[in-house]
């Protein structure tokens, strides 16, 4: 079941990705889509998966513009709010730990307007 979740998950990112027009900035199930494989690191620490950290690495490649950046933001706040056993120092790491700079924390109470 948990299988069929993850691949229905990445299924209807990957068709809102598709239907993206150019100039609109990421939506939140691409966000989503991309760190889904990060929510055992983000809730439990520890070193985050290859799986995570690709997901991370594609994000970061997808936030060329500061419309993505903001709405990235808005969607990481929005997802860091709903789980409560998100540990904030694992979500301020992840992008280190994977090795790059996504240029948007991962907290739920960060101000997304100041983001450049």
């Amino acid at each position: 079941m948990k299988r069929f979740a993850v691949i229905l998950l990445v299924a209807v990112a990957m068709i809102q990705l598709f239907m993206a027009k150019p100039g609109d900035a990421i939506s939140c199930g691409q966000v989503e889509s991309q760190i889904s494989q990060c929510v055992t690191y983000l809730s439990q620490g520890g070193t985050p998966s290859q799986p995570c950290c690709s997901g991370v690495r594609s994000l970061s490649q997808s936030l060329q513009t500061t419309q993505d950046r903001q709405a990235a933001c808005n969607c990481l706040k929005t997802a860091a709010s709903r789980y409560s056993n998100l540990k904030p120092d694992a979500a301020s790491q992840l992008p280190s730990k994977c090795g790059v700079s996504i240029g948007v924390p991962i907290s739920a109470t960060v101000d997304c307007s100041k983001i450049s």
